[in-house]
């Protein structure tokens, strides 16, 4: 048995060692993806692993903290040395002439989610390019349920803004890519533009559908829904001046 021992101690002595890849190692430590050991880097190796450990040197945690600090370091070189380059391609903002869309996503901080595909554009009906009152007639009703009087709450749109005409929102998530969403949305939009300023469509005789409306204050139950008064919901001009308290007068007459 101890013969056999010695003779495969002695074969294996004179087989070289072969050279083995190391796995890649972050930069900054010393060695690359390339790095090749050898048999003196093992004996070094085999060298640091036989000696004592003495106190000398810091935890690992430790080098944790001194790798993460090499690449802030990297990057606040970065900012200083190449980031005042991009200056040669700065150009000056100049918002568009005409943006009558506007465009709302949801984002949950790099979380994956369906909704996080989903694209609604709002767009003012006065904003449009219609050419006249019978095209805006005919867009209310071509978008059906797609228009309503007022701002959409969820659209981007500031509940200040004015009603005027209403305002058509279009939402699309049947794409797997947001672009593709955008894109039908947009493109939605532009066909109801074209089909309203089509003057062979005759829908003069045809009313506003505003059923949709009616049933969203039905449903909200905020007092729009009594007696179906959802664009003459009482407020304090619908009062005496008598009977409203000194106090709120001014505002009532300033109003």
């Amino acid at each position: 048995m101890s013969l056999r021992l010695a003779g495969c101690a002695m074969r294996a002595m004179r087989t070289p060692a072969k050279p083995r890849h190391m796995l890649p190692i972050s930069r900054g430590v010393g060695m690359t993806a390339g790095s090749i050991v050898t048999a003196e880097d093992e004996e070094i190796y085999e060298d640091m692993l036989e000696t004592p450990f003495e106190d000398d040197d810091s935890t690992s945690a430790g080098h944790l903290m001194l790798q993460e600090q090499r690449q802030v370091l990297y990057y606040l070189r970065l900012i200083e040395h190449e980031m005042p380059k991009l200056v040669a391609y700065r150009k000056p903002f100049v918002p568009p002439d005409d943006a009558p869309l506007v465009v709302r996503s949801i984002n949950y901080a790099g979380e994956e989610h369906p909704a996080t595909a989903k694209r609604v554009i709002v767009a003012a009906v006065d904003s449009l390019p219609l050419k006249d009152k019978d095209a805006i007639h005919r867009i209310k009703i071509l978008a059906g349920p797609r228009w309503t009087p007022n701002p959409p709450k969820d659209g981007g749109i500031s509940g200040l803004e004015e009603w005027r005409n209403g305002y058509i929102k279009i939402a699309c998530e049947d794409f797997p890519e947001p672009a593709m969403n955008l894109k039908w949305a947009s493109d939605t939009m532009d066909r109801l533009v074209a089909h309203a300023n089509n003057p062979r469509h005759d829908l003069k005789d045809v009313p506003v559908d505003l059923r949709h409306v009616y049933a969203k204050a039905r449903k909200a139950k905020k007092g729009e829904h009594t007696r179906s008064r959802v664009f003459t919901r009482p407020s304090i001009l619908d009062f005496p001046l008598e009977w409203i308290p000194e106090r709120r007068r001014k505002y009532a007459m300033n109003s």
